[in-house]
């Protein structure tokens, strides 16, 4: 369960450490088990009273802003492990866990100069925040690409003859190509394969006699190869649509074959991790 914390601003009317030793004092009285952390910040260059205005309405636009490219990059996290299936630990502040980034905060000199006007410290994260955001879609939109690439090679190895890809299910010496012959492969019902058998030889003329084998068949359909003259090819392929068999468009290549085995692994390897999106910013 996560953790919930409460960021308290006082002003300082002596020191702020007779301040602080007050806020102990007072929370132990009410609730002696909750932890109190001192979120240290350094002073800033407020600069003049009417600038410190003006900026008011530019930190709750970009607090706002902020904290929905948080939310977006949380939800992202949340969906890559859902799809996954794999639990990360926490959510981290450059490896750091949450609560720990919160209760040890130590403000970046170096990313956000002290003596920089406040201004400046704030259009700086707004820039980098953008950044993030605009990294984030184009992460995102690989990862989705990936993805759809993946669904698509599963549903070509995975589905049934009638849209798999048959490639890994054909051999070189089911084929037959010539000047004159070729080898069409048709998917069959598997209620209808004696239906096939029976009748493929006088879909049409000139048809290798006895040339029909079965190749492979799943729950639905079996895979049939059949031997014709290539000038009959169209009349077979309409004449056995029209009894319910599909014939499948494919030839035979070795070199694709193997181009389509590379895509998968390519395809199929785990993708590169996404860099770390973190920021953590309090405004005053």
């Amino acid at each position: 369960m996560a953790s919930r914390h409460w960021v308290v601003s006082l002003p300082v009317e002596n020191s702020a450490s007779s301040l602080w030793n007050r806020l102990q004092e007072q929370i132990s009285k009410h609730s002696f088990d909750t932890p109190l952390y001192r979120f240290n910040t350094p002073n800033l260059r407020v600069g003049t009273l009417d600038s410190l205005l003006a900026l008011s309405d530019d930190l709750v636009k970009s607090n706002n802003f902020i904290e929905g490219v948080s939310h977006k990059i949380r939800r992202q996290i949340e969906e890559f492990e859902r799809v996954s299936g794999v639990e990360s630990n926490a959510l981290t502040v450059d490896g750091v866990p949450v609560d720990s980034y919160l209760t040890r905060f130590v403000w970046d000199e170096a990313k956000y100069p002290t003596m920089s006007p406040l201004k400046e410290i704030v259009d700086s994260i707004h820039s980098q925040v953008a950044k993030i955001e605009d990294d984030l879609k184009v992460r995102v939109a690989e990862y989705n690409n990936v993805r759809s690439q993946l669904n698509a090679n599963n549903r070509k190895q995975s589905g049934s003859l009638a849209v798999r890809d048959l490639s890994d299910l054909v051999k070189a010496e089911d084929i037959v190509v010539s000047e004159h012959l070729i080898t069409l492969l048709a998917i069959v019902p598997k209620y209808s394969q004696n239906e096939w058998l029976a009748n493929y030889e006088t879909l049409t003329n000139y048809v290798v006699p006895r040339s029909s084998k079965k190749l492979h068949e799943d729950n639905e359909y079996a895979l049939y190869k059949v031997t014709l003259f290539k000038r009959v090819a169209d009349n077979f392929r309409t004449n056995a649509r029209e009894k319910g068999f599909q014939i499948r468009e494919f030839e035979y290549s070795p070199e694709a074959q193997e181009n389509r085995k590379a895509r998968v692994r390519k395809t199929g390897a785990r993708p590169r991790k996404f860099e770390k999106f973190s920021f953590a910013v309090v405004l005053y």
